[in-house]
């Protein structure tokens, strides 16, 4: 999977890209994640990328110019992959484990545009992305910590990213539930012991407990989640 990245600031990176699981996914060669400054793409000598809103108002708008002309040469440049341009967004489409799962089963690239300021030129909206994501209803700053979790989340779903693919497999939100508590060593601890199932050997009843539980979190944590059609049944619940 080919990440490439648009953003006024690729140093906000390199602290999130260079450690951990997604150091090792790009050692391996199994993700590649390139990142493209937009002032690189301007074409006057104080690099704007970015000017006042026709209209009125606060702020500014980053012009539609450079954001093409970044999109249109990083695809030029493998133009066979299976590929979507991202408009990281407020306005755009709630992300979530299923909507990472389907970028990382549909495509090889995708191209990240981090937007900034009061937002983007409409035209890029319009004409240049395929999608707008959103990662929550909330404002941030800019654009590069969404690319940061979009990035984190699909690239774990890779084949080989991840030591173990029950890994992936057993997350919550995978089947539409929480996942069940995690226990380790030791097997009591300050008089707290781990539930005796998981210390028995039985993988089936060991499984049958997992999803019991996971189902018990799904309806304490997050109700919502719950009562989702095919879920958790009436009875279950």
């Amino acid at each position: 999977m080919q990440f490439d990245v648009v953003t006024l600031f690729p140093g906000m990176f390199e602290g999130a890209l260079t450690e951990s699981i997604l150091k090792r996914g790009r050692e391996k060669g199994l993700i590649d994640i390139r990142l493209h400054d937009l002032r690189a793409y301007t074409h006057d000598r104080h690099r704007q990328v970015d000017d006042t809103p026709y209209g009125g108002g606060g702020g500014m708008v980053l012009m539609p110019g450079p954001i093409f002309e970044a999109v249109e040469s990083i695809a030029s440049q493998n133009p066979g992959l299976r590929c979507k341009t991202l408009l990281l967004s407020p306005q755009g489409r709630p992300f979530s484990q299923a909507a990472a799962r389907q970028l990382a089963g549909t495509l090889e690239q995708m191209i990240l545009i981090c937007g900034r300021y009061e937002g983007v030129d409409e035209r890029v909206r319009e004409f240049l992305a395929d999608e707008e994501i959103s990662i929550g209803d909330y404002v941030l700053t800019g654009g590069e910590l969404p690319a940061m979790v979009i990035i984190d989340a699909v690239s774990r779903l890779v084949p080989g990213v991840l030591g173990s693919s029950r890994s992936a497999e057993e997350d919550s939100f995978t089947g539409g539930l929480l996942e069940c508590p995690q226990y380790t060593k030791p097997a009591v601890f300050r008089g707290h012991a781990v539930p005796e199932v998981l210390l028995s050997g039985n993988h089936a009843e060991v499984d049958r407990w997992r999803r019991e539980q996971a189902r018990i979190a799904t309806i304490k944590k997050r109700p919502d989640l719950a009562g989702r059609e095919g879920q958790i049944s009436k009875g279950e619940e």
